[in-house]
């Protein structure tokens, strides 16, 4: 597991550690609204102990090497999650996820941190495919794996449910072989 994974000189993300649980509780907290859009599990995120459960889980996940999850820091303040929620060794493929507060929205924060995520798979992690789900009408982050060269690879029907509504994924997929990608074959 890397230290730190640089995006650029502003962007960088950060293994997530029990240490961040108060700052990342506290965003949450504070971007309720504006996660709610898009993001299921805020309701069960209600106490600080929830979010430590969450790092202590995701931590676990790390050590068993099917998981690998990120702060992500933009001029030194905690502005978001990104990182792999699933990796699939077998298959050398892993599934990424991401969401970021509202104020450091719009300023390619995010895409920085999916480009490193998406090199540290290729380079570091031997991967051959990284895909990312998100709800179809999220253009916002739709846009990301689009400016990527993340190729659509189709839509998943009500994939989730979305408080009291069932909504639609669009897939996107990164293979190492693809033109542009960071692979190293």
């Amino acid at each position: 597991m890397p230290l730190e994974l640089k995006a650029d000189r502003d962007v960088v993300l950060r293994p997530l550690r029990l240490k961040h649980a108060a700052t990342l509780f506290a965003l949450t907290r504070e971007n309720e609204r504006w996660l709610r859009r898009w993001l299921p599990w805020l309701d069960a995120v209600t106490k600080l102990e929830h979010t430590r459960a969450f790092i202590t889980r995701m931590r676990e996940l790390e050590r068993t090497g099917v998981a690998l999850t990120f702060t992500i820091w933009h001029r030194e303040e905690l502005v978001g999650v990104a990182g792999f929620n699933w990796i699939d060794r077998a298959n050398r493929s892993a599934t990424m996820g991401y969401w970021l507060a509202e104020g450091a929205a719009g300023q390619g924060v995010m895409t920085k941190a999916v480009k490193a995520l998406t090199e540290h798979a290729f380079r570091t992690l031997d991967l051959h495919r990284v895909e990312i789900r998100a709800a179809v009408r999220n253009r916002a982050s739709r846009a990301i794996p689009e400016r990527l060269g993340f190729r659509h690879e189709g839509t998943l029907r009500q994939a989730e449910w979305l408080y009291g509504k069932a909504v639609n994924h669009a897939i996107y997929g990164r293979l190492a072989t693809d033109r542009g990608a960071s692979g190293h074959r």
